[in-house]
């Protein structure tokens, strides 16, 4: 991934993938009563707002949809590939593994344990 052509190319195959797999888990998760208000054509914004109102912001296809959506908004501000936290470049590797990666290694790592401590504290 050298230039932001290249870089948006691999977003928004990232991006139909996962708006597949949200079609597949809203119909998973809607009654059958219940129509589904996104389509595979809904703004990404949109998509976001919609999952908690349908009680699906605690799963992993929100939590990747917001990462997707953080990562083309760095893009368009030039800041995509450093690091959230302390603004070093995130390694080319971990970029290319996952393209919505918001931290570098260290501070991934770093996040990482602060979580489960967090974690450890509410239970």
């Amino acid at each position: 991934m050298h230039n932001s052509q290249d870089i948006k190319q691999k977003l928004q195959q990232l991006e139909l993938i996962l708006r597949r797999e949200l079609m597949l888990v809203i119909k998973d998760s809607l009654k059958s009563t219940e129509v589904a208000h996104v389509t595979m054509q809904t703004p990404l914004g949109q998509l976001i707002d919609y999952l908690p109102r349908v009680k699906l912001a605690d799963t992993d296809i929100f939590t990747r949809l917001m990462r997707l959506d953080a990562a083309y908004c760095q893009l368009e501000l030039g800041l995509y590939g450093l690091c959230s936290d302390c603004e070093v470049d995130i390694e080319a590797y971990r970029l290319i593994t996952d393209p919505t990666e918001q931290r570098c290694t260290q501070c991934e790592q770093k996040f990482r344990r602060e979580h489960r401590h967090e974690l450890r504290l509410d239970h």
